[in-house]
């Protein structure tokens, strides 16, 4: 599969879709997590350049933050556990070159998780490129000053929670819990510092090939198992217990294969997230006038990436636009405008679980029969 990457993508995705969704062996992780988010070729294509961003100052005030959050980040990892260690020095090479390579944007401390999850997999170069695809093609804007992506995300989330579950969503009301004191760092730090570590490896395997919608999926599925049923609910009779329940879910409580199968079946798709992203920025601007960031077109995932990648090699070639296949849809942008203020067509469609201090944000097995299941 990894030596004809581009066919199998364009010609065989649900495959690799269902592959993904089955959990990729822990050999072959890295690789495949650098081909689903083009990562390993923006290394190709940039060689050198992790190395000059190393070589250059950066900016004392995003240093002196990184310097500070590197021991918080999974300490009980042997690769961390050391102050000075290689582990956080790597740590630190990754987050001060993003700093340098993406100046407007700096440093945002939900991106130190992830990057260490990255290099748990991968070498210091290749996480580099591959926390960079994160930050600007899955989710963009997410770790810029004045987080709105996420706070709009979290409207979005919201929103869907309503269809997907209304006694959570009518908890959540009534106590006016806001969804951006629970799903914040759900969703920046992608459940790194939330689900037991099988579960936060599943999740990433499908959140690289399937894109956000992974996300948003795994939080309405917790939100559902935790507020989803009247006796879950007399435990929690205030804004207090329940602000508890959600930031600190008992490891027992979420089994792997569950969560997986919660997570593949639920119907939130790609053009249901795009539709209310258009609903959720047009009251944004009714209420809190045009977003102030805007931030490049969210693709969903793998095939997103890959059309993109093609449809600009074939333009700027003057080629055709064929190869991309019958089944694919049409150019355009694929996100609405609205979720970045910018108008644009819509297209149709760790061995141990460690314990981690609260964040602070400033700014090969038999194939379950519900893999097989197509939920798009």
């Amino acid at each position: 599969m990894f030596r004809n990457w581009d066919k199998w993508v364009s010609r065989r995705f649900q495959k690799v879709k269902m592959r993904c969704r089955k959990g990729i062996p822990s050999s072959l992780r890295a690789k495949a997590w650098q081909l689903l988010s083009n990562s390993q070729e923006l290394l190709e294509s940039n060689p050198g350049k992790f190395d000059e961003l190393e070589q250059e100052q950066g900016d004392p005030k995003w240093l002196d933050i990184i310097e500070k959050d590197l021991h918080r980040q999974f300490p009980f990892h042997e690769m961390f556990a050391a102050r000075g260690g290689h582990g956080q020095q790597d740590l630190y090479r990754i987050l001060k070159a993003y700093t340098i390579y993406r100046p407007d944007e700096g440093y945002c401390q939900a991106q130190a998780p992830v990057a260490a999850v990255l290099l748990m997999h991968m070498p210091a170069e290749q996480a580099f490129w591959c926390l960079v695809q994160i930050c600007e093609k899955y989710l963009p804007g997410y770790y810029s000053a004045g987080l709105e992506a996420i706070q709009l995300d979290g409207e979005i989330f919201f929103s869907l929670l309503r269809r997907v579950c209304p006694m959570a969503y009518r908890h959540l009301k009534k106590f006016k819990i806001d969804p951006i004191l629970y799903m914040t760092e759900w969703f920046m730090c992608i459940f790194s510092r939330t689900l037991p570590w099988s579960c936060v490896l599943r999740v990433w395997d499908m959140f690289f090939c399937e894109g956000v919608k992974i996300v948003f999926r795994v939080g309405l599925v917790l939100l559902k198992q935790m507020l989803g049923s009247v006796d879950k609910l007399r435990e929690l009779q205030g804004m207090y217990e329940t602000m508890e329940q959600l930031r600190n879910i008992p490891p027992e409580n979420i089994r792997e294969e569950v969560l997986v199968q919660e997570v593949v079946s639920l119907s939130v798709t790609e053009a249901l997230i795009e539709r209310e992203c258009g609903i959720q920025v047009r009251k944004w601007r009714e209420s809190r006038g045009v977003l102030t960031h805007q931030p490049g077109r969210r693709l969903h995932g793998t095939r997103a990436i890959f059309e993109q990648k093609h449809r600009a090699a074939a333009i700027s070639s003057g080629g055709s636009l064929s190869f991309l296949g019958s089944h694919i849809p049409p150019p355009g942008p694929l996100r609405y405008t609205g979720c970045h203020g910018v108008h644009r067509p819509l297209v149709p469609p760790v061995p141990v679980r460690p314990h981690n201090p609260p964040l602070s944000i400033t700014r090969e097995r038999s194939q379950p029969e519900y893999l097989n299941k197509t939920v798009l």
